[in-house]
Protein backbone atom coordinates (compact mmCIF):
# COMPACT_ATOMS: atom_id res chain seq x y z
CA UNK A 1 0.00 0.00 0.00
CA UNK A 2 1.34 3.13 -1.05
CA UNK A 3 1.76 6.02 1.89
CA UNK A 4 -0.13 8.91 1.15
CA UNK A 5 2.12 12.20 1.21
CA UNK A 6 1.77 14.39 3.79
CA UNK A 7 0.14 17.18 1.36
CA UNK A 8 -3.04 15.02 0.88
CA UNK A 9 -3.44 14.46 4.35
CA UNK A 10 -6.94 15.75 5.16
CA UNK A 11 -6.59 18.92 7.62
CA UNK A 12 -9.07 21.00 9.33
CA UNK A 13 -9.80 24.33 7.95
CA UNK A 14 -8.42 27.38 9.15
CA UNK A 15 -11.49 28.25 11.35
CA UNK A 16 -11.66 24.76 13.27
CA UNK A 17 -8.56 25.56 15.91
CA UNK A 18 -7.87 22.71 19.26
CA UNK A 19 -10.24 24.79 21.40
CA UNK A 20 -13.15 24.42 18.58
CA UNK A 21 -12.56 21.14 18.01
CA UNK A 22 -12.87 20.26 21.86
CA UNK A 23 -16.24 21.78 22.37
CA UNK A 24 -17.47 20.35 19.12
CA UNK A 25 -16.61 16.80 20.40
CA UNK A 26 -17.78 17.78 24.01
CA UNK A 27 -20.91 18.90 22.48
CA UNK A 28 -21.38 15.45 20.72
CA UNK A 29 -21.15 13.77 23.93
CA UNK A 30 -23.60 15.55 25.61
CA UNK A 31 -25.62 15.51 22.60
CA UNK A 32 -26.06 11.49 22.38
CA UNK A 33 -26.21 11.65 26.15
CA UNK A 34 -28.94 14.25 27.00
CA UNK A 35 -31.36 13.70 24.31
CA UNK A 36 -31.99 10.10 25.50
CA UNK A 37 -32.40 11.57 29.04
CA UNK A 38 -35.13 13.85 28.31
CA UNK A 39 -36.95 11.29 27.06
CA UNK A 40 -35.61 8.43 30.00
CA UNK A 41 -37.31 11.29 32.86
CA UNK A 42 -40.68 11.55 31.54
CA UNK A 43 -41.31 7.76 31.48
CA UNK A 44 -39.47 7.07 34.67
CA UNK A 45 -42.22 9.37 35.81
CA UNK A 46 -44.63 7.41 34.26
CA UNK A 47 -43.51 4.06 35.15
CA UNK A 48 -43.50 5.57 39.14
CA UNK A 49 -47.20 5.67 38.58
CA UNK A 50 -47.02 9.33 37.43
CA UNK A 51 -49.26 11.36 34.88
CA UNK A 52 -49.31 14.58 32.97
CA UNK A 53 -49.23 16.79 35.99
CA UNK A 54 -46.11 14.81 37.41
CA UNK A 55 -43.89 15.30 34.37
CA UNK A 56 -44.83 18.63 33.97
CA UNK A 57 -43.74 19.73 37.45
CA UNK A 58 -40.42 17.30 37.13
CA UNK A 59 -40.00 19.39 33.72
CA UNK A 60 -40.39 22.40 35.20
CA UNK A 61 -37.53 21.53 38.59
CA UNK A 62 -35.51 21.57 35.20
CA UNK A 63 -36.06 24.84 34.25
CA UNK A 64 -36.66 26.75 37.12
CA UNK A 65 -32.91 26.61 38.46
CA UNK A 66 -32.45 28.14 34.98
CA UNK A 67 -34.32 31.12 35.31
CA UNK A 68 -33.32 31.61 38.95
CA UNK A 69 -29.47 31.65 38.50
CA UNK A 70 -29.27 32.16 34.13
CA UNK A 71 -28.20 35.89 34.75
CA UNK A 72 -25.92 35.19 38.13
CA UNK A 73 -24.16 32.19 35.55
CA UNK A 74 -23.70 34.66 32.57
CA UNK A 75 -21.92 37.41 34.75
CA UNK A 76 -19.66 35.05 36.47
CA UNK A 77 -18.90 33.92 33.09
CA UNK A 78 -17.68 37.25 31.90
CA UNK A 79 -15.34 37.69 34.92
CA UNK A 80 -14.10 34.35 35.33
CA UNK A 81 -12.11 32.01 32.54
CA UNK A 82 -15.25 30.45 31.17
CA UNK A 83 -14.03 26.74 30.53
CA UNK A 84 -13.62 26.75 34.59
CA UNK A 85 -17.42 26.99 34.62
CA UNK A 86 -18.05 25.01 31.77
CA UNK A 87 -16.35 22.05 33.88
CA UNK A 88 -17.61 22.71 37.03
CA UNK A 89 -21.05 22.53 35.43
CA UNK A 90 -20.80 19.89 33.99
CA UNK A 91 -19.46 18.22 36.87
CA UNK A 92 -22.69 19.05 38.77
CA UNK A 93 -24.38 17.49 35.57
CA UNK A 94 -22.97 14.58 35.67
CA UNK A 95 -23.58 13.57 40.03
CA UNK A 96 -26.90 15.11 39.57
CA UNK A 97 -27.74 12.51 36.56
CA UNK A 98 -26.42 9.60 38.10
CA UNK A 99 -27.47 10.14 41.21
CA UNK A 100 -31.68 9.58 39.17
CA UNK A 101 -30.49 6.58 37.36
CA UNK A 102 -29.31 5.12 40.92
CA UNK A 103 -32.76 5.86 42.26
CA UNK A 104 -34.51 4.65 39.26
CA UNK A 105 -32.54 1.62 39.08
CA UNK A 106 -32.49 0.37 42.33
CA UNK A 107 -36.16 1.10 43.96
CA UNK A 108 -39.65 3.04 43.92
CA UNK A 109 -38.39 6.72 42.69
CA UNK A 110 -40.78 9.65 44.35
CA UNK A 111 -41.70 13.01 42.75
CA UNK A 112 -40.21 15.05 45.05
CA UNK A 113 -36.75 13.21 44.77
CA UNK A 114 -36.99 13.19 40.73
CA UNK A 115 -37.55 17.03 40.83
CA UNK A 116 -34.68 17.59 43.38
CA UNK A 117 -32.17 15.81 41.30
CA UNK A 118 -33.80 17.43 37.92
CA UNK A 119 -33.07 20.88 39.42
CA UNK A 120 -29.70 20.28 40.29
CA UNK A 121 -28.95 19.49 36.67
CA UNK A 122 -30.93 22.61 35.85
CA UNK A 123 -28.95 24.65 37.95
CA UNK A 124 -25.60 23.24 36.40
CA UNK A 125 -27.50 24.08 32.59
CA UNK A 126 -27.68 28.32 33.92
CA UNK A 127 -24.10 28.36 34.48
CA UNK A 128 -22.68 26.44 31.80
CA UNK A 129 -24.99 27.71 28.95
CA UNK A 130 -24.23 31.22 28.67
CA UNK A 131 -20.36 30.23 29.48
CA UNK A 132 -20.71 27.54 26.67
CA UNK A 133 -22.09 30.17 24.13
CA UNK A 134 -19.37 32.88 25.09
CA UNK A 135 -16.41 30.20 24.90
CA UNK A 136 -17.94 29.16 21.50
CA UNK A 137 -18.09 32.46 19.92
CA UNK A 138 -14.72 33.67 20.99
CA UNK A 139 -13.16 30.75 19.41
CA UNK A 140 -13.91 31.99 15.78
CA UNK A 141 -13.54 34.77 13.72
CA UNK A 142 -13.66 36.53 10.48
CA UNK A 143 -16.17 35.31 7.14
CA UNK A 144 -16.22 32.21 7.95
CA UNK A 145 -17.88 32.63 11.46
CA UNK A 146 -21.27 31.29 9.73
CA UNK A 147 -19.84 28.13 8.31
CA UNK A 148 -18.20 27.53 11.73
CA UNK A 149 -21.39 27.28 13.67
CA UNK A 150 -23.02 25.79 11.30
CA UNK A 151 -20.87 23.24 11.26
CA UNK A 152 -21.00 22.91 14.99
CA UNK A 153 -24.81 22.92 15.25
CA UNK A 154 -24.42 19.71 12.46
CA UNK A 155 -22.01 18.39 14.52
CA UNK A 156 -24.72 18.93 17.58
CA UNK A 157 -27.85 18.25 16.03
CA UNK A 158 -26.46 14.69 14.81
CA UNK A 159 -25.22 13.52 17.98
CA UNK A 160 -28.61 14.73 19.47
CA UNK A 161 -30.59 12.31 16.58
CA UNK A 162 -28.57 9.39 17.35
CA UNK A 163 -29.33 10.26 21.10
CA UNK A 164 -33.17 10.74 20.99
CA UNK A 165 -33.52 7.32 18.46
CA UNK A 166 -30.95 5.50 21.11
CA UNK A 167 -32.77 6.86 24.06
CA UNK A 168 -36.21 5.72 22.87
CA UNK A 169 -35.11 2.30 21.85
CA UNK A 170 -33.03 1.74 25.33
CA UNK A 171 -35.77 3.23 27.68
CA UNK A 172 -38.18 0.49 25.97
CA UNK A 173 -35.35 -2.38 25.68
CA UNK A 174 -33.82 -1.45 29.67
CA UNK A 175 -35.63 0.69 31.16
CA UNK A 176 -35.05 4.51 31.46
CA UNK A 177 -32.62 4.14 34.34
CA UNK A 178 -30.01 3.47 32.16
CA UNK A 179 -30.28 5.94 29.63
CA UNK A 180 -29.56 8.30 32.93
CA UNK A 181 -26.74 6.59 33.33
CA UNK A 182 -25.29 7.03 30.22
CA UNK A 183 -26.20 10.59 30.08
CA UNK A 184 -24.04 10.75 33.43
CA UNK A 185 -21.22 9.29 31.61
CA UNK A 186 -21.64 12.17 28.52
CA UNK A 187 -21.24 14.71 30.99
CA UNK A 188 -18.00 12.99 32.72
CA UNK A 189 -16.22 13.00 29.16
CA UNK A 190 -17.35 16.82 28.10
CA UNK A 191 -16.27 17.56 31.21
CA UNK A 192 -13.05 15.92 30.94
CA UNK A 193 -12.74 17.68 26.81
CA UNK A 194 -13.54 21.08 28.23
CA UNK A 195 -10.91 21.36 30.90
CA UNK A 196 -8.58 21.01 28.20
CA UNK A 197 -9.89 24.51 26.56
CA UNK A 198 -7.20 27.06 26.21
CA UNK A 199 -8.54 30.29 27.23
CA UNK A 200 -5.29 32.25 26.39
CA UNK A 201 -6.29 34.57 23.63
CA UNK A 202 -8.82 35.74 25.49
CA UNK A 203 -7.83 39.69 26.91
CA UNK A 204 -7.84 39.59 30.97
CA UNK A 205 -11.55 41.02 31.99
CA UNK A 206 -11.82 44.36 33.38
CA UNK A 207 -13.60 43.53 36.74
CA UNK A 208 -15.55 46.53 37.01
CA UNK A 209 -17.57 47.95 39.58
CA UNK A 210 -18.82 44.43 41.16
CA UNK A 211 -21.86 41.56 39.55
CA UNK A 212 -24.47 44.14 39.63
CA UNK A 213 -22.85 46.79 37.38
CA UNK A 214 -22.11 44.15 35.36
CA UNK A 215 -25.57 42.70 34.71
CA UNK A 216 -26.42 46.15 34.38
CA UNK A 217 -24.20 46.87 31.73
CA UNK A 218 -24.84 43.85 29.84
CA UNK A 219 -28.89 44.81 30.52
CA UNK A 220 -27.97 48.10 28.67
CA UNK A 221 -26.18 46.35 25.83
CA UNK A 222 -29.67 44.11 25.52
CA UNK A 223 -32.56 46.49 26.07
CA UNK A 224 -30.68 48.66 23.21
CA UNK A 225 -30.89 46.39 20.55
CA UNK A 226 -34.90 46.17 19.11
CA UNK A 227 -33.95 43.02 17.08
CA UNK A 228 -32.39 41.50 20.39
CA UNK A 229 -35.08 41.73 22.55
CA UNK A 230 -38.08 41.38 20.43
CA UNK A 231 -36.90 37.61 19.19
CA UNK A 232 -36.19 36.73 23.20
CA UNK A 233 -39.35 37.92 24.22
CA UNK A 234 -41.02 36.12 21.37
CA UNK A 235 -39.23 33.27 22.12
CA UNK A 236 -40.05 33.27 25.95
CA UNK A 237 -43.92 32.44 24.67
CA UNK A 238 -42.83 29.79 21.33
CA UNK A 239 -40.26 27.56 23.85
CA UNK A 240 -42.60 27.54 26.78
CA UNK A 241 -45.56 26.20 24.73
CA UNK A 242 -43.49 23.84 22.16
CA UNK A 243 -41.37 22.83 25.61
CA UNK A 244 -44.74 21.63 27.12
CA UNK A 245 -45.95 19.85 23.76
CA UNK A 246 -42.55 18.00 23.67
CA UNK A 247 -42.07 17.01 27.48
CA UNK A 248 -45.82 16.73 28.70
CA UNK A 249 -47.62 16.18 25.45
CA UNK A 250 -45.71 14.27 22.95
CA UNK A 251 -44.71 11.24 25.61
CA UNK A 252 -48.58 10.80 26.47
CA UNK A 253 -49.61 11.36 22.94
CA UNK A 254 -46.71 8.27 21.81
CA UNK A 255 -47.99 6.35 24.85
CA UNK A 256 -51.62 6.42 23.68
CA UNK A 257 -51.36 6.79 20.10
CA UNK A 258 -48.22 5.86 18.04
CA UNK A 259 -46.75 2.64 20.50
CA UNK A 260 -44.84 4.23 23.09
CA UNK A 261 -41.17 5.61 24.21
CA UNK A 262 -40.03 3.80 20.98
CA UNK A 263 -41.78 5.76 18.18
CA UNK A 264 -41.82 9.16 20.21
CA UNK A 265 -38.08 8.77 20.44
CA UNK A 266 -37.85 8.42 16.35
CA UNK A 267 -39.71 11.14 16.31
CA UNK A 268 -37.27 13.36 18.12
CA UNK A 269 -34.76 11.88 16.16
CA UNK A 270 -35.96 12.77 12.61
CA UNK A 271 -37.05 16.49 14.12
CA UNK A 272 -32.85 15.79 14.96
CA UNK A 273 -32.05 14.57 11.27
CA UNK A 274 -33.52 18.05 10.21
CA UNK A 275 -31.79 20.20 12.22
CA UNK A 276 -28.84 18.55 11.09
CA UNK A 277 -30.12 19.21 7.18
CA UNK A 278 -30.67 22.53 8.15
CA UNK A 279 -26.91 22.95 9.43
CA UNK A 280 -25.86 21.73 6.23
CA UNK A 281 -27.67 23.97 4.35
CA UNK A 282 -26.24 26.89 6.51
CA UNK A 283 -22.60 25.99 5.59
CA UNK A 284 -23.75 27.01 1.85
CA UNK A 285 -26.35 29.57 2.47
CA UNK A 286 -25.45 32.94 4.04
CA UNK A 287 -28.51 34.95 3.96
CA UNK A 288 -27.78 38.64 3.97
CA UNK A 289 -31.15 39.16 6.16
CA UNK A 290 -30.17 37.35 8.83
CA UNK A 291 -32.84 37.55 10.95
CA UNK A 292 -35.39 37.85 8.29
CA UNK A 293 -34.66 34.55 7.04
CA UNK A 294 -34.26 32.99 10.77
CA UNK A 295 -37.46 33.85 12.04
CA UNK A 296 -39.25 33.00 8.72
CA UNK A 297 -38.05 29.30 9.71
CA UNK A 298 -39.53 29.59 12.88
CA UNK A 299 -43.33 29.43 11.31
CA UNK A 300 -43.04 25.45 10.34
CA UNK A 301 -42.36 24.82 14.35
CA UNK A 302 -46.05 25.42 14.84
CA UNK A 303 -46.11 22.56 12.85
CA UNK A 304 -45.20 19.47 15.58
CA UNK A 305 -47.91 20.27 18.01
CA UNK A 306 -50.79 20.23 15.27
CA UNK A 307 -49.85 16.92 14.23
CA UNK A 308 -49.67 15.54 17.60
CA UNK A 309 -53.42 17.67 18.28
CA UNK A 310 -54.55 15.71 15.13
CA UNK A 311 -52.84 13.02 15.72
CA UNK A 312 -51.27 12.27 12.39
CA UNK A 313 -50.00 8.58 11.86
CA UNK A 314 -46.60 8.21 12.68
CA UNK A 315 -44.93 8.36 8.74
CA UNK A 316 -46.46 12.00 9.33
CA UNK A 317 -45.20 13.03 12.48
CA UNK A 318 -41.72 12.00 11.03
CA UNK A 319 -41.94 13.92 7.86
CA UNK A 320 -43.40 17.05 10.14
CA UNK A 321 -40.32 16.68 12.81
CA UNK A 322 -38.64 16.94 10.00
CA UNK A 323 -39.18 19.58 8.31
CA UNK A 324 -39.64 21.43 11.60
CA UNK A 325 -35.94 20.82 12.72
CA UNK A 326 -34.33 21.78 9.00
CA UNK A 327 -36.45 25.31 9.05
CA UNK A 328 -35.28 26.13 12.56
CA UNK A 329 -31.77 25.31 12.30
CA UNK A 330 -31.76 28.54 9.41
CA UNK A 331 -32.86 30.53 12.48
CA UNK A 332 -29.94 28.93 14.99
CA UNK A 333 -27.11 29.29 12.94
CA UNK A 334 -28.46 33.47 11.79
CA UNK A 335 -29.22 33.91 15.50
CA UNK A 336 -25.50 33.25 16.66
CA UNK A 337 -23.48 34.38 13.65
CA UNK A 338 -25.56 37.93 14.20
CA UNK A 339 -24.65 37.86 18.21
CA UNK A 340 -21.21 36.83 16.73
CA UNK A 341 -21.30 40.54 14.38
CA UNK A 342 -22.84 42.68 16.99
CA UNK A 343 -21.81 41.83 20.35
CA UNK A 344 -19.02 42.45 21.69
CA UNK A 345 -16.76 39.74 23.45
CA UNK A 346 -16.36 40.14 26.73
CA UNK A 347 -20.12 40.92 26.75
CA UNK A 348 -21.18 37.47 25.11
CA UNK A 349 -21.97 35.53 28.46
CA UNK A 350 -24.35 37.90 29.36
CA UNK A 351 -25.68 38.80 26.72
CA UNK A 352 -26.35 35.12 26.38
CA UNK A 353 -27.22 34.95 29.71
CA UNK A 354 -30.47 37.29 29.06
CA UNK A 355 -31.13 35.76 26.01
CA UNK A 356 -31.57 32.20 27.89
CA UNK A 357 -33.71 34.12 30.71
CA UNK A 358 -35.96 35.33 28.63
CA UNK A 359 -36.31 32.56 26.12
CA UNK A 360 -37.09 30.42 29.05
CA UNK A 361 -38.47 32.14 31.71
CA UNK A 362 -41.94 30.61 30.82
CA UNK A 363 -41.14 27.13 30.73
CA UNK A 364 -41.31 26.31 34.15
CA UNK A 365 -44.99 27.95 34.52
CA UNK A 366 -46.04 26.05 30.82
CA UNK A 367 -44.53 22.83 32.09
CA UNK A 368 -46.80 22.91 35.44
CA UNK A 369 -49.79 24.30 33.68
CA UNK A 370 -49.42 21.26 30.81
CA UNK A 371 -51.24 18.95 33.08
CA UNK A 372 -53.78 20.74 34.26
CA UNK A 373 -54.59 22.91 30.85
CA UNK A 374 -55.30 19.33 29.39
CA UNK A 375 -57.80 18.42 32.26
CA UNK A 376 -59.37 21.84 31.78
CA UNK A 377 -59.79 22.19 27.96
CA UNK A 378 -58.47 18.11 26.58
CA UNK A 379 -55.13 17.41 24.96
CA UNK A 380 -56.65 18.22 21.48
CA UNK A 381 -57.16 21.48 22.10
CA UNK A 382 -54.10 22.57 24.54
CA UNK A 383 -52.19 21.35 21.22
CA UNK A 384 -53.42 23.51 18.94
CA UNK A 385 -53.31 26.32 20.80
CA UNK A 386 -49.38 25.67 21.27
CA UNK A 387 -49.39 25.89 17.37
CA UNK A 388 -51.22 28.64 17.27
CA UNK A 389 -49.32 30.46 19.69
CA UNK A 390 -46.44 29.74 18.09
CA UNK A 391 -47.51 31.62 14.76
CA UNK A 392 -48.73 34.36 16.03
CA UNK A 393 -45.64 35.32 17.88
CA UNK A 394 -43.48 34.62 14.98
CA UNK A 395 -45.94 36.59 12.84
CA UNK A 396 -45.98 39.32 15.11
CA UNK A 397 -41.58 39.88 15.77
CA UNK A 398 -41.12 39.78 11.87
CA UNK A 399 -43.42 43.62 12.05
CA UNK A 400 -39.96 45.20 14.09
CA UNK A 401 -38.06 46.73 11.17
CA UNK A 402 -34.70 45.86 12.93
CA UNK A 403 -35.53 42.25 12.42
CA UNK A 404 -36.41 42.60 8.63
CA UNK A 405 -33.38 44.60 8.16
CA UNK A 406 -30.22 43.41 10.06
CA UNK A 407 -27.76 42.57 7.77
CA UNK A 408 -24.83 40.46 7.25
CA UNK A 409 -21.62 42.44 6.94
CA UNK A 410 -19.20 41.32 4.38
CA UNK A 411 -15.73 40.31 5.66
CA UNK A 412 -16.67 40.12 9.31
CA UNK A 413 -13.25 40.60 11.00
CA UNK A 414 -12.57 39.84 14.66
CA UNK A 415 -13.01 43.76 15.62
CA UNK A 416 -15.54 42.67 18.35
CA UNK A 417 -18.53 45.87 19.68
CA UNK A 418 -18.63 47.37 16.41
CA UNK A 419 -22.45 47.42 15.51
CA UNK A 420 -23.64 46.29 12.92
CA UNK A 421 -25.01 48.30 9.99
CA UNK A 422 -29.21 48.22 10.66
CA UNK A 423 -32.26 48.83 9.05
CA UNK A 424 -31.21 51.77 6.44
CA UNK A 425 -28.03 52.38 7.44
CA UNK A 426 -27.25 49.38 5.22
CA UNK A 427 -27.39 48.04 1.54
CA UNK A 428 -30.07 45.18 0.85
CA UNK A 429 -29.15 41.97 3.02
CA UNK A 430 -29.46 40.64 6.39
CA UNK A 431 -29.71 37.61 8.71
CA UNK A 432 -30.35 36.28 12.36
CA UNK A 433 -30.65 32.91 14.93
CA UNK A 434 -29.90 31.25 18.89
CA UNK A 435 -31.01 27.81 19.16
CA UNK A 436 -34.64 27.45 20.92
CA UNK A 437 -32.71 28.77 24.63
Amino acid sequence: MTATPASRLPHRPDWAGRNYTLLTAAAVATGLGGNGALIASAFAVLDAGGDSGDVGLVAASRTLPLVLFLLIGGAISDRVPRHHVMVAANALSCVSQAAFAVLVLTGDPHLWQMMLLTALGGTGQAFFGPAAEGMLMSTVSGEQAGRAFAVFRMAMQGASLGGAALGGALVAAVGPGWVLAIDAAAFAIAGALRSFLDVSHIPPRALGGGMLADLRDGWREFIGRSWLWSIVVAFSIANAVVGAADAVYGPLVARDSLGGAGPWGLALAAFGAGTVAGALLMTRWKPRRLLLAGMLGIFPLALPSAALAVPVPIGVLFAVMFVAGTTVEIFGVSWMTALHQEIPEDKLSRISAYDWFGSIALMPLAAAAAGPTESAFGRTAALWGCAALVTVVTGAVLCVPEVRNLRRRGGMSDAKGTPGAVGGAVDDAGRSVEGLG
